[in-house]
C-alpha cells in the first residue's frame, strides 16, 4: 500500500496562524525534534526505531509540516518492488507514459519520503536507496535514463519495529549504517497522559488511570502477550470513553480484543482492567 500525504503549504513560506494550526499534534519526550531538523538541514537520511503505535509516523508528519515540506509515505510490505518506489511506464489514454513513484516525486520536488516499516520491503528494494543515502544523493532511473540529483530540501526517512526483527526481517548493516538513527519508546507516563488527553479530548485526570493500566499491561510482554498496548490503542480507548462508552467496555474493545485471542489471557487482562477502573 502506498499512501502519498502532501503538505500543500508553499515551500519557503513562513507559517501563519492557520498553517500552524494544521501541524499534526506531537508532544516531544526528548530531543527528537532537534535531531530530525539537524538531519534535514544537513541532508542526512534518518532511521527511526521503535515499537508499534509509539508515535513514529505522527512524529514524521509533524516534522514535515513544521519544515513545510511535502510528505510521501510508503507502507512497506513483501510485495513492494523497486518500481513501486521509483515509477513505471503505464498505458494512459492510448499512450505509454512514465509515471513517477513516490520516491521519485519526493526527489523531484524536494520533499520528504517516509518508508514505514522498511524491514518489510524486499532486499532488492533497499538497494535502490543506497545512492540517495550517501554523499552522492542521486536517484538513477534506469528505465528513463535519468539521473536525478536530490535537492537540499529532499530527505529520506525510514522506520521499523526492532521487536519484530529476526534473521529474515532485518536491515543489512550496509544499509543501516547509511542512516543516522533515533530510538523511540512509549512516552513517560506524565507525557503519555497529556498526549492521550490532547488526542482524545478526554480530561487528563481520566487518562492517568489508562496510563497506569498500560504500565501493568506492558509488563506482560513476552509472558502472556506478543505485543504490548500502544499509545495509539490508549488513545482509541480514551476516545471511546470521551464519547460516553463505559470505561470497562471501552478498554475491552480497544485494549483486550486487539491484543489477544486466548480466552484465558483475555480474562486476565479484564481482571487488570477491573482493578484499574473499579
Amino acid at each position: 500500500m502506498i499512501d502519498n500525504n502532501t503538505n500543500q503549504t508553499k515551500p519557503g513560506k513562513t507559517p501563519d496562524r492557520t498553517d500552524a494550526e494544521c501541524i499534526p499534534f506531537y508532544r516531544p519526550s526528548g530531543n527528537e525534534c532537534a535531531l530530525f531538523e539537524a538531519a534535514y538541514r544537513k541532508g542526512l537520511p534518518l532511521l527511526i526505531k521503535g515499537p508499534t503505535g509509539c508515535g513514529k509516523t505522527r512524529f514524521v508528519m509533524h516534522m514535515a509540516a513544521r519544515l513545510n515540506r511535502p510528505l510521501h509515505t510508503v507502507s512497506c510490505h513483501d510485495d513492494l518492488t523497486a518500481a513501486d518506489l521509483t515509477g513505471r511506464y503505464l498505458l494512459q489514454g492510448g499512450e505509454t507514459r512514465w509515471v513517477d513513484g513516490p520516491l521519485t516525486r519526493a526527489v523531484r520536488e524536494g520533499g520528504i519520503c517516509y518508508l514505514d516499516e522498511v524491514v518489510e520491503a524486499r532486499k532488492d528494494v533497499t538497494v535502490v536507496l543506497h545512492p540517495l543515502t550517501d554523499d552522492r544523493r542521486i536517484l538513477p532511473l534506469e528505465r528513463t535514463g535519468e539521473l536525478l540529483q536530490a535537492p537540499q530540501s529532499f530527505m529520506l526517512v525510514a522506520s521499523y519495529n526492532p521487536g519484530y526483527q529476526n534473521i529474515l526481517k532485518s536491515l543489512k548493516p550496509s544499509t543501516r549504517q547509511r542512516f543516522v538513527s533515533i530510538s523511540f519508546d512509549f512516552p513517560p507516563p506524565g507525557i503519555e497522559a497529556q498526549i492521550i488527553a490532547a488526542e482524545s479530548g478526554l480530561p487528563e485526570s481520566q487518562c492517568v488511570p489508562l496510563v497506569n493500566l498500560a504500565q501493568r499491561l506492558r509488563a506482560l510482554k513476552d509472558v502472556d502477550l506478543e505485543e504490548v498496548v500502544s499509545t495509539r490503542l490508549l488513545i482509541y480507548c480514551a476516545t471511546l470513553m470521551q464519547h460516553g462508552i463505559d470505561p470497562h467496555q471501552a478498554a475491552d474493545a480497544a485494549l483486550v480484543e486487539p491484543l489477544c485471542d486466548d480466552s484465558d489471557v483475555m480474562q486476565g487482562l479484564r481482571e487488570l482492567i477491573h482493578a484499574a477502573f473499579g
